[in-house]
């Protein structure tokens, strides 16, 4: 679509504002549902390692494995391999609805690992007076590792969400749409670059946004 008959400010009103928000929502959901996922893989991480609440060697190595293995993946390497599995799951391998399953696909062993670095960092001497005080595994887990870990884990996922940030702009040259394939597609391919610069200047505001309140909740907690 050309766009020279068009003002910028009708360009921003039918391209980039959708594709603002479009690439919100991809960083919302993937975001919360890495965080999940992450969480959880944390948890067993740092529970079945030698010397765990719930020491499992094995399981521990499978799954630091996998956790291992998903990240050496450049992102768009890692969207492109799982296409089927996108299929499987969203029914289609284009727009931003799929562009969640590789996404959090791609983030969750990051924030398993900003979980476990954590989770590592609490004071063994906090967790041996819990459980002198008969405190259960799962109360240590939730009531002393994670209550005294959420400071570092902000810290943590500020930087995961920034990562994903760029993922999803990444997603957007593989069909994603966002504000990626809108700098693609009408910005460097048109040698547009207004466009381009806007999308960029954008970007670079939704980082300092998000490192500003990571940083905020961050001193808060600490």
């Amino acid at each position: 679509m050309s766009l020279k008959n068009f003002t910028f400010a009708q360009i921003c009103q039918m391209i980039i504002v959708p594709a603002f928000f479009n690439t919100l929502k991809m960083l919302l959901i993937s975001g919360i549902l890495s965080t999940i996922f992450g969480f959880v893989f944390g948890v067993v991480l740092i529970v079945t390692e030698k010397g765990g609440l719930y020491e499992n060697i094995v399981l521990n190595r499978i799954l630091d494995f996998i956790v291992n293995t998903i990240r050496s993946f450049p992102f768009i390497i890692l969207m492109v391999s799982i296409i089927p599995f996108t299929r499987l799951i969203v029914g289609s391998s284009i727009g931003d609805t799929a562009a969640l399953v590789p996404l959090t696909v791609a983030c969750t062993p990051f924030m398993a690992r900003i979980f476990q670095n954590s989770f590592k960092e609490v004071d063994p001497a906090l967790i041996e007076a819990a459980q002198s005080f008969g405190a259960s595994k799962w109360q240590i887990v939730f009531k002393v590792m994670l209550k005294e870990s959420v400071p570092s884990i902000i810290s943590g996922l500020c930087l995961a969400i920034i990562n994903l940030l760029g993922a999803t702009a990444m997603a957007g040259a593989v069909g994603a749409g966002g504000l990626g394939a809108v700098a693609l597609t009408y910005g460097y391919q048109n040698f547009n670059q207004e466009i381009m610069y806007s999308i960029c200047l954008i970007l670079i505001i939704l980082v300092a946004i998000i490192q500003y309140f990571g940083d905020w909740i961050y001193k808060k907690l600490k």
